[in-house]
């Protein structure tokens, strides 16, 4: 793939992951190629190499969308994140350098500095850097690859997540367990710690874009718009049964 097209995949792939193109919303060729006052042939290939990534589909009648996933497939992701990670974070318990370690244990002390101070967008920062730190950790390629493609594929699900007044604090103290199994080189208490970890967020994520789903008149199943309820036919009123 050439320069520009992958630059644009980039941009709109940024979009899509921050919630700015939520899932539904139709990529425009011709607005985009506007927007980034390009023609619309690089455009077109972004688009495709987007659909190739599952970020992004093609539906009849409406061209490219942001790929809106039911729950049922949802949840099929999650739980393949959540057991691909925690093999990775195994990995990285007995794997990890000694360089590896001291870096993983120095970004999860920021993080810390950033719940004490309520720094939401700090926090995530260290938290996507702990995650990718983890997987690096793992020394893994294949492994690494495939469940960074699955995250980047969940991240427009992300702001679904129900908000809690302590969800800063909560999530770091599971990382507290993850990163010191990791740094004690325990690999199974790693590999249990990251499992419960990415479980208990996947379920949820899971409830409340259940919710969401529902309360937008949407399948739950697809997370296509739910067909039309069809009116009950007009009946004569009968007599009350007997009690």
């Amino acid at each position: 793939m050439s320069t520009i097209p992958a630059k644009i995949q980039a941009l709109i792939s940024e979009r899509i992951i921050s919630g700015d193109f939520p899932p539904g919303t139709r990529l425009d060729e011709r607005a985009l190629a506007e927007e980034y006052k390009v023609s619309r042939t690089p455009i077109r290939e972004a688009l495709r190499q987007l659909a190739a990534r599952g970020l992004a589909e093609i539906v009849p009648m409406r061209g490219v969308v942001v790929k809106q996933i039911g729950v049922k497939e949802l949840a099929e992701i999650l739980h393949a994140e959540c057991e691909l990670e925690a093999l990775c974070a195994r990995l990285a318990a007995e794997s990890m350098t000694a360089l590896e370690r001291s870096e993983l244990e120095y970004i999860h002390q920021r993080s810390k500095e950033h719940v004490d101070n309520g720094d939401v967008d700090g926090y995530l920062e260290t938290n996507k850097e702990l995650h990718r730190l983890i997987l690096e950790g793992a020394h893994n390629q294949a492994l690494g690859d495939m469940v960074g493609d699955i995250r980047e594929r969940l991240s427009p699900y992300r702001q679904y997540h129900p908000a809690e007044s302590d969800r800063l604090a909560s999530s770091h103290a599971s990382h507290e367990k993850i990163v010191r199994a990791i740094l004690d080189g325990k690999g199974e208490e790693a590999f249990l710690a990251m499992r419960s970890h990415n479980a208990h967020l996947g379920n949820a994520a899971l409830r409340a874009i259940r919710q969401a789903y529902e309360e937008a008149g949407k399948s739950a199943e697809t997370g296509a718009p739910a067909p039309a309820k069809r009116k009950p036919a007009v009946r004569r009123r009968a007599a009350p049964a007997a009690s």
